[in-house]
């Protein structure tokens, strides 16, 4: 039975690598290297089930919980990575409370949502635990992750961060700075004000947040909760720094 959901409600600080798929290595290696989690992106990458459920496997091998970010607004993927065994979601582009009712619709069976039920997915061992155990672990460990990633949802956080089911939030700085005409991503002061506000509604709702890190230093400053770093980031920037050349520093690019 996944902790994941437990550990982040009793107030740990837990550690994830994010990456696109195919990278089983990355998995293997998130889990050698001691982390809690990996996402694997099924928004911007490849959303093969097969393939994903390679991966999950590779994940559980390792002792890591895995969570999926999905297409926006599709209940149909949701219950297939869900069958498949993975500890929850990430719901991008979530920008009222109606919006993160469907996520946490789609992600839990009745009462709470109307996900579709079956035992004999691989999350119900192929049918091995009975109905109410499996019903009561799913509810137990579903995790949801909602992704505010416009001026609107930023703005709508309190009323999203109220939502029953929804366990943590995560601001896309990236998509946030677009949507408001900007190219600075993070580092721009009016998304730095949108993510404080963001994190202030969580703290005053209880809701855990999720941060997205480029390095060690990253992962420090951010706020306790769920923090993932972005492995493909941090690969490039340790490439960049095997990219020398006795004369100095070559070109990044050929």
């Amino acid at each position: 039975m996944s902790r994941l959901r437990a550990r982040l409600r009793a107030g740990e600080t837990l550690l994830g690598g994010l990456l696109r798929m195919p990278g089983e290595m990355l998995v293997d290696l998130s889990g050698v290297a001691g982390l809690d989690y990996v996402v694997i992106d099924c928004e911007h990458g490849p959303a093969d089930l097969v393939a994903l459920q390679h991966h999950v496997a590779a994940a559980e091998a390792r002792g890591l919980d895995v969570l999926v970010r999905v297409a926006p607004n599709d209940p149909d993927l949701v219950l297939r990575v869900l069958d498949l065994g993975v500890t929850g979601i990430i719901a991008p582009h979530v920008d009222t409370a109606d919006d993160a009712r469907r996520a946490v619709a789609a992600a839990h069976y009745p009462p709470l949502g109307w996900r579709g039920f079956a035992t004999y997915s691989r999350a119900g061992l192929y049918g091995s635990v009975t109905i109410a155990g499996h019903l009561a672990e799913a509810a137990e460990t579903t995790l949801v992750v909602v992704m505010l990633e416009s001026p609107d949802g930023c703005a709508n956080a309190a009323d999203i961060l109220a939502v029953e089911g929804v366990d943590a939030v995560m601001v896309g700085p990236a998509d946030l700075s677009v949507a408001m005409g900007l190219t600075g991503g993070a580092s721009e002061a009016a998304v730095q004000e949108a993510v404080d506000a963001v994190r202030a509604a969580a703290a005053t709702a209880g809701r855990a947040q999720m941060t997205i890190v480029g390095g060690a230093d990253q992962a420090g400053a951010a706020p306790p909760g769920l923090i993932v770093y972005n492995l493909a980031h941090v690969l490039l920037n340790t490439f960049r720094g095997l990219n020398i050349h006795p004369n100095g520093r070559r070109d990044g690019h050929r």
